[in-house]
């Protein structure tokens, strides 16, 4: 069964870090893209970054560039998303998601990924 668990978030002030961790299970990441997005209270989905396992390419949304940097560790089929200069509109459950369709692409249009792991809340406060 596929199965895509997230860790790290967490309560941090503005200005700190975060790392979030994003563990596969059942499936290999190999041949699928992975994606961090994240919803606020009250707002839409939005896509933050995303990674090609196989070609190692990225994409991040306009309002994370600089700050945040994804990665992933093939030996242990997990995808990392460091989160630095966090600020309060950072604020959100952060999910990650597969797909194998969009593999060959940087897209962080959800509708094209096809699992979702359950979300890690990120809180940004003094």
């Amino acid at each position: 069964q596929l199965q895509l668990v997230e860790s790290g978030g967490g309560l941090v002030q503005p200005g700190g870090s975060l790392r979030l961790s994003c563990v596969a299970s059942g499936f290999t990441l190999e041949g699928y893209a992975i994606g961090w997005f994240r919803q606020a209270p009250g707002k839409e989905r939005e896509g933050v970054s995303c990674i090609s396992w196989s070609f190692g390419i990225t994409n991040y949304a306009d309002s994370v560039k600089g700050r945040f940097t994804i990665s992933k560790d093939n030996a242990k089929n997990t995808v990392y998303l460091q989160m630095n200069s966090l600020k309060p509109e950072d604020i959100g459950v952060y999910y990650c998601a597969a797909s194998h369709r969009a593999r060959y692409y940087r897209t962080l249009d959800g509708s094209l990924y096809e699992s979702w792991g359950q979300g890690t809340q990120v809180t940004v406060s003094s």
